[in-house]
């Protein structure tokens, strides 16, 4: 009697766990299949109660051989069904390995498939055209429409290399020429003009800046290292390399010393000097053409 229901005990468990447990089926059209025929293979999951399956995306299941041609999937509350449709462009015998579906954290196989793929074409075999080949008269119209956009793509390509030669060749220079470099520095003197260090009597930012404006002017200008020399380093080569005037490298040299014993307060310029040495610098950049003028014309003598 106890062994009676012990094995009612274990037979209601196995229908109740295929009652509640998914069950993962597969089966392919052919094992054997010609170069190139589309084959198909169907996977199917039963009793899923509502639980998601998780597999590689379409068209990404089966391995590298095997071209895909289509692939469907279909899932309801308790079943999942995919049909994948597939070619092999290879002889030789592949194999489709066990194929992974999660359901609900399980893991489901499929069982692997050897497929055998021969070529059915005999080497006697005679390939014919359907139709023989029939000569065609062209004329310039259609040759224009068979190679009119290769014809653009390249004449684009050589616009564009010809557009990129001028660039480089006269756009920088236009940028780096001496009317730009005077008016950006121009415009650069009238915003300080607008920060009224002057009128607060702001000394040391008026000429931290102005000589930081007149440093880069000469450094983009004159092609002199302005910006990193000291200002005695800085009069001396001005001096010896002869590019600026006379007249604007007083200039240069009388603001640059103020400056820098104003940095250091060792001066305190009353609002006249300070207009004046704003001046003075606003004239020299002016005045700066004629020096690089002047710098050409002894060149080419």
């Amino acid at each position: 009697m106890i062994k009676l229901k012990k094995l009612l005990f274990i037979f209601c468990f196995l229908i109740c766990a295929n009652a509640f447990s998914q069950i993962l089926s597969s089966s392919v059209e052919k094992k054997t299949i010609a170069l190139g025929e589309v084959n198909h293979i169907v996977i199917t999951i039963n009793n899923l109660h509502d639980k998601k399956v998780s597999a590689a995306p379409e068209n990404e299941l089966l391995p590298f051989h095997f071209e895909e041609v289509k692939d469907s999937i279909a899932q309801t509350k308790d079943i999942y069904y995919r049909r994948i449709e597939f070619a092999v462009f290879e002889e030789g015998n592949f194999t489709i390995p066990a194929l992974e579906f999660k359901v609900d954290g399980k893991i489901l196989k499929t069982i692997p498939y050897e497929i055998d793929v021969i070529n059915t074409a005999k080497k006697d075999d005679q390939i014919n055209d359907i139709m023989q080949n029939k000569e065609v008269n062209l004329e310039v119209k259609d040759y224009w429409e068979l190679y009119k956009w290769y014809i653009l793509a390249g004449l684009s390509i050589i616009a564009l290399i010809i557009a990129i030669v001028m660039f480089i060749k006269w756009g920088r220079k236009a940028k780096d020429s001496p009317v730009v470099a005077t008016n950006q520095t121009l415009k650069e003197l009238e915003s300080l003009k607008k920060k009224k260090y002057v009128e607060s009597g702001n000394y040391r930012s008026f000429y931290v800046e102005l000589i930081d404006i007149s440093r880069k002017f000469i450094s983009r200008q004159y092609h002199l290292p302005a910006d990193v020399l000291l200002t005695d380093d800085l009069i001396d080569l001005m001096k010896k390399n002869n590019t600026i005037s006379l007249e604007n490298e007083k200039v240069v040299e009388e603001v640059f010393l103020r400056g820098d014993l104003v940095k250091f307060a060792k001066t305190f310029p009353d609002k006249e000097a300070m207009e004046k040495d704003f001046a003075d610098i606003r004239e020299f950049v002016k005045r700066s053409s004629k020096d690089l003028e002047f710098e050409n014309l002894r060149k080419d003598v």
